[in-house]
């Protein structure tokens, strides 16, 4: 969860619960009821590019495509300000990010560090996805973000809509296949959209940090606390549909949550497992740009494969899931149907407590390949995204896996 698990704090008692209920409800009453002026934290509007990219070095352009259900998506183009302009580009790469983040998620660390300068530094056509909701993003063609309409989707939506949408138009642009690869919610996402042939036969590998697919042995203490009150319901109840916690109250709440009381690095530790990596004097460069938006359908489609263990669609209720699906409960994702020959890499780690390797041994249980795996037994859910040694530890490796289809090129 990939994303949240960067702010929010763990559960020494029901108050910290109390605190985060507090919070949802504070910030989705300031989403739904702000004036067109705003009420909520000021962020600068100049394009991911322009704001984190460009100044870095690196050459980017700004890509708008618009989805089969009408939402705008934006696409980062990234390559390595090391290279001739001219040359000839190397592999088309596709980043996807987790829940509560978007595409700067890539870049929030020293170029050395992050992934997507690193990719781009060893010749790769870097793609950067935004799903819909996300700051990067640029709405809908007919419906406002005020619309409770414009906040109902789950992943299944993204999986299915927003990155079907992202690797078409890429394998389009560059008439070639693509590498992906994805993080925490985005391996979800990947996983989902995989199974569909037509996605499957325009990605020539894929990697995937922290995967998820099942998430019935979660072991986050905050995480489970919250779907054992239902919290998801609750946000339901109050009339919440768009999830941002970076409304005025909700920043000073996750200030007062922090400031002076526990580390921020502590606070991690109750969603994502202990995090053995994670550079805690970075905490502020990072909120300026996360935590992102989502939709509360979002939340309780996630709660729902904690409570159910299983990989399916969203679940409606017996007689809506009739009526949508023309069976009492939703169907499943099928493993079985990514395809044998789809080569795919995996990064886990001991400490993770999102992505439990009990539900990763289902995964490869039912996955008709055998992904190549790396296991850190001391990396924690995040540490895969900005961990100080991650580079070496991981990213190195993924590299590796690529280039082993000899067609990436080196900077």
């Amino acid at each position: 969860m990939l994303g949240v698990d960067m702010v929010l704090g763990p559960s020494r008692s029901a108050e910290s619960v109390v605190v985060v209920v507090v919070l949802l409800a504070a910030t989705g009453f300031v989403s739904l009821c702000s004036s067109d002026s705003g009420e909520g934290i000021a962020v600068d509007s100049a394009p991911l590019c322009s704001l984190l990219i460009e100044p870095a070095g690196y050459p980017c352009s700004e890509h708008t495509l618009q989805t089969k259900d009408g939402y705008l998506l934006a696409l980062q183009r990234v390559s390595s300000g090391s290279r001739d302009l001219w040359a000839q580009r190397g592999p088309p790469v596709l980043l996807q990010h987790g829940l509560f983040m978007a595409g700067d998620a890539w870049f929030l660390d020293s170029k050395g560090q992050s992934l997507g300068f690193i990719l781009a530094d060893h010749g790769f056509d870097v793609w950067v996805g935004n799903v819909r909701g996300t700051r990067w993003s640029h709405g809908h063609v007919s419906l406002s973000e005020k619309d409770k309409n414009f906040w109902d989707w789950s992943w299944e939506d993204l999986a299915l809509y927003d990155l079907a949408e992202m690797i078409h138009h890429i394998s389009s642009i560059t008439s070639s296949k693509l590498f992906l690869v994805g993080h925490s919610q985005g391996t979800i996402m990947s996983l989902a959209a995989l199974t569909q042939p037509d996605i499957a036969e325009m990605v020539e590998a894929a990697a995937l940090l922290c995967p998820i697919s099942y998430l019935g042995h979660v072991s986050a203490p905050l995480v489970l606390r919250m779907v054992s009150m239902h919290l998801d319901q609750m946000v339901v109840a109050l009339g919440i549909h768009q999830l941002n916690f970076r409304s005025e109250i909700g920043v000073n709440l996750l200030d007062s949550v922090c400031d002076g009381h526990i580390e921020c690095n502590d606070l991690l530790t109750s969603i994502t497992g202990k995090n053995c990596c994670f550079n805690n004097s970075r905490v502020d460069f990072y909120l300026e740009y996360e935590p992102q938006p989502s939709s509360s359908k979002n939340l309780r489609h996630l709660f729902q494969m904690i409570r159910k263990g299983s990989f399916a669609k969203y679940d409606y209720g017996f007689f809506k899931n009739m009526k949508i699906y023309g069976q009492l409960k939703p169907p499943a994702f099928d493993l079985k149907h990514i395809p044998q020959t789809l080569p795919l890499w995996m990064a886990y780690g001991g400490n993770d407590a999102l992505a439990d390797m009990a539900d990763l041994q289902l995964t490869l249980e039912e996955l008709q390949s055998k992904p190549e795996l790396l296991y850190i037994e001391n990396y924690g859910h995040v540490d895969f995204l900005v961990g100080l040694k991650a580079k070496e530890d991981v990213y190195d490796h993924m590299i590796r896996f690529f280039m082993s289809f000899g067609k990436s090129s080196s900077s």
